[in-house]
């Protein structure tokens, strides 16, 4: 089988005992080589006996098996090569013979051709309807390389432009859509949940979760709906569905994350769960009415891509140091401070991973929930129900706790309970926003609470923020010179000197043009010393609390990024952006 593979693409689908035997091969290869287990591997064919579906779909569908795990085995049983990103061409082939809409239908990508042959990429070897119409439109054989679904469409996205994915979908949708404003709720849930509008949400989840996005931003303006997807940090715009889809994509939002889809001049919170890529997704939904419709935000929360180790999150050996010793006192305050999205929720859920063990009860107080966490009890509040962060930590209480995170202390009485808390033994991780760690003394200050019971039971605060990763395939290299390393103060900050050598972001298809992959955090640790208290019972300003934290050796926010950018591991320009060095 793999001969005709390779000459030419060949397979017939329709001849069940070939496309079965295909089938069983793959399923074997999956076995052996440990991507999966068998008791998932009965379940999916069980799934794919009921409803039809072939086993390579079912599984993906189910989350069992990631798109690049299938397309290796599928490789390995085909006898084919896999297509590397940089195989693809940097120009369309064969424009005149095959439309753009026809390649994303079929799944496939011409990738080069030599007069002799044409090598194309797909993500299904079996679609022989596919193959055999490239054939016939080149007049050449075809010889097959394996893809997943997602190198497919971003090729085709930079070959074609993004426009095209939306477009073929919108069309598919219908004329019908126009004049949605008047709609009435049963015509919009109708709309919402046919199978072009469902297949158009999924498609933007799809490549939000495939692109790495945090967020994904939903944004009604007069005529247009624009969509943006937040990837390291920063805010980027995307194809979007046309202005006349726009209510319908909102409504299947709703319906997906069961919220009220009638109702459109209140804002709604609520969640999503699905499998997407392989992996078990969630997605937390946020409705506000607007002028033109309503807003809508979906948090990803992609547990499997969420590293809870402290070195990854980037806390350096001494920040590490530092933290860790204030994570091992058994009683007190410990707080993290920082901007709305600078991973001070991340950082909690490691450190309750790190303190989670059969002897410590861990509760909970959160909103939302974010990571369920195995062997804690995590609560969500309810403010509608009276279930405050407040009420839900006076009842913590009572339930013989050794440790309790509050999501956040916005409140005086929140604080006055998790202060009582740490007096009574307990250990207590909250959040708090302020720009830095010398900050939270003088919040908690303002807020009300009193300067002797602060000064006895805090234990230190974190500051954190998030810079973007210099990718490590396109960096380039530089040599600072006098004037910038005497700006930014770097022969003074830095231990070992200026450096010789930094980096800036240049752009390649790894990162998608932007320089930057992933983010790391920039911390700086402030541990309440003997002359930190005495400055907290002298009602100093935080100022004068920084300047003693680091006389005493704490590394500011803009210290640690810095020495992250002399270690190459993100620019100047990310610094200066996340910290402003002032």
């Amino acid at each position: 089988m793999s001969a005709e593979f390779e000459t030419t693409g060949r397979v017939e689908p329709r001849i069940v005992s070939q496309s079965d035997a295909f089938l069983d091969a793959l399923a074997d290869e999956l076995i052996s080589s440990g991507k999966l287990q068998a008791p998932a591997l009965a379940r999916a064919r069980r799934v794919s006996a009921e409803t039809g579906e072939r086993l390579d779909s079912v599984l993906t569908k189910l989350g069992l098996l990631s798109d690049k795990d299938l397309a290796q085995a599928m490789a390995d049983s085909a006898g084919l090569e896999l297509a590397r990103d940089n195989d693809f061409p940097q120009d369309p082939l064969f424009e005149t013979e095959l439309s753009p809409r026809f390649l994303r239908q079929a799944r496939l990508v011409p990738m080069f051709e030599d007069g002799e042959r044409v090598v194309a990429a797909v993500a299904d070897p079996l679609d022989t309807f596919a193959v055999d119409a490239l054939r016939l439109a080149t007049e050449r054989p075809v010889e097959l390389r394996i893809a997943t679904p997602a190198q497919i469409e971003a090729a085709l996205d930079r070959l074609y432009g993004d426009a095209n994915a939306i477009e073929v979908l919108a069309r598919d949708a219908g004329e019908d859509a126009a004049g949605q404003a008047d709609a009435d709720v049963e015509r919009l849930r109708d709309q919402a949940s046919e199978a072009p509008v469902i297949r158009l949400v999924n498609l933007l989840i799809e490549r939000a979760v495939e692109e790495g996005a945090s967020d994904v931003h939903l944004e009604p303006f007069e005529g247009r709906l624009r969509v943006r997807y937040r990837l390291d940090g920063v805010l980027r715009e995307v194809e979007a569905p046309p202005a006349r889809l726009a209510q319908a994509v909102v409504s299947r939002v709703k319906i997906m994350a069961r919220l009220n889809i009638a109702e459109r001049r209140l804002p709604q919170d609520g969640r999503i769960r699905l499998a997407s890529r392989g992996r078990e997704i969630d997605l937390r939904v946020s409705t506000a009415p607007a002028v033109h419709g309503e807003s809508v935000v979906l948090r990803i929360l992609d547990r499997e891509g969420v590293s809870l180790d402290f070195g990854s999150l980037g806390f350096a050996d001494d920040a590490a140091d530092r933290y860790l010793r204030l994570l091992d006192i058994p009683h007190g305050v410990l707080l993290l401070t920082g901007p709305t999205g600078s991973g001070k929720t991340t950082t909690l859920y490691a450190s309750l991973l790190r303190l989670n063990t059969d002897e410590r009860k861990i509760l909970t107080v959160e909103d939302p929930v974010e990571y369920q966490l195995d062997g804690i009890i995590q609560v969500q509040v309810k403010p509608d129900i009276s279930l405050t962060f407040a009420s839900a930590l006076r009842s913590f209480l009572r339930q013989d706790p050794d440790i309790m995170m509050v999501g956040e202390i916005r409140d005086l009485e929140t604080a006055q309970i998790a202060v009582q808390a740490a007096l009574t033994g307990h250990l207590v991780l909250s959040t708090l926003h302020t720009n830095e760690a010398a900050g939270a003394v003088t919040r908690l200050l303002e807020m009300g609470v009193p300067d002797y019971l602060l000064s006895s039971t805090l234990n230190g605060v974190a500051a954190q923020r998030l810079v973007r990763r210099l990718c490590a395939d396109c960096r380039e290299a530089y040599a600072p010179d006098d004037a910038l390393i005497e700006r930014l103060k770097m022969d003074k900050l830095l231990p070992g000197g200026p450096p010789e050598t930094l980096y800036r972001a240049v752009g390649c298809d790894s990162c998608g043009g932007s320089g930057y992959h992933g983010r790391l955090g920039v911390i700086e640790v402030l541990v309440m010393s003997d002359e930190i208290r005495r400055l907290v019972l002298a009602e100093s300003d935080a100022h004068t609390i920084e300047q003693a934290a680091r006389a005493e050796g704490m590394r500011t926010l803009y210290e640690d990024a810095l020495a992250k950018a002399a270690a190459g591991a993100t620019s100047i320009e990310e610094v200066l952006r996340t910290t402003r060095g002032d």
